[in-house]
């Protein structure tokens, strides 16, 4: 038996609306949270990417949930610049810790979402390492690169032919990261992976099960 569920989940003001997923037989399961890509390129919770991974992880019952940014869809408020969208990801960790009774948590941003998410990797213990999709690190600068430093486990995605999050500095932003860590380059994908959404799910789950 599964739920899955739109909900809309509290940031002091801000509502933000979301999608949660839980198998009723897979309850002590890490849940994975997503984040989309930047919202003032047309980024949402249904983007190709998110809608890949999210639908990969139900399919094989793994919790999960998806969410828009504040000021995205029907979450309520406006684009901030990082610093609330930042917020916004920690209240979405808050709520599947403590109102929905997780004990670990795995992050998967997509672009401007994993600068974001991943950022919020040391908010709580309870998150036990994220997944970054072409993290924009040209894009967003230094500041996110250094919030999202970790010594939980980090798994990076990256196309080759992608000129947003750059192919060419991406092994030089890959060695900042500690250990442990690992990279999966997707041969022939560019920034929006159109066409390759399959194969960075996979990707995303092969990782997950490393966790479980």
């Amino acid at each position: 038996m599964v739920e899955k569920e739109i909900i809309f989940i509290r940031n002091n003001e801000i509502e933000l609306e979301a999608e949660y997923f839980q198998s009723k037989s897979n309850l002590n399961s890490p849940v994975v949270l997503i984040c989309h890509p930047h919202p003032q390129y047309g980024g949402n919770m249904h983007n190709n990417v998110v809608s890949g991974v999210y639908n990969k992880l139900i399919k094989n019952a793994v919790p999960c949930l998806r969410f828009n940014f504040r000021g995205v869809g029907k979450s309520t408020g406006n684009h901030s610049g990082g610093i609330g969208e930042l917020s916004d990801v920690k209240a979405c960790i808050d709520f599947l810790i403590n109102e929905k009774n997780h004990k670990s948590l795995i992050i998967c941003g997509y672009s401007y979402g994993a600068a974001i998410g991943c950022s919020a990797v040391n908010h709580t213990d309870k998150i036990i390492g994220y997944m970054a999709i072409s993290f924009p690190f040209d894009f967003v600068g230094t500041k996110y690169r250094n919030l999202s430093q970790s010594k939980k486990p980090k798994l990076f995605i990256q196309g080759n032919k992608d000129t947003v999050a750059s192919y060419e500095k991406f092994e030089e932003n890959y060695n900042f990261y500690n250990i442990p860590k690992r990279k999966e380059i997707i041969n022939g994908a560019d920034h929006f992976y159109w066409n390759y959404e399959e194969q960075v799910a996979d990707e995303v789950f092969n990782f997950y099960n490393e966790f479980v």
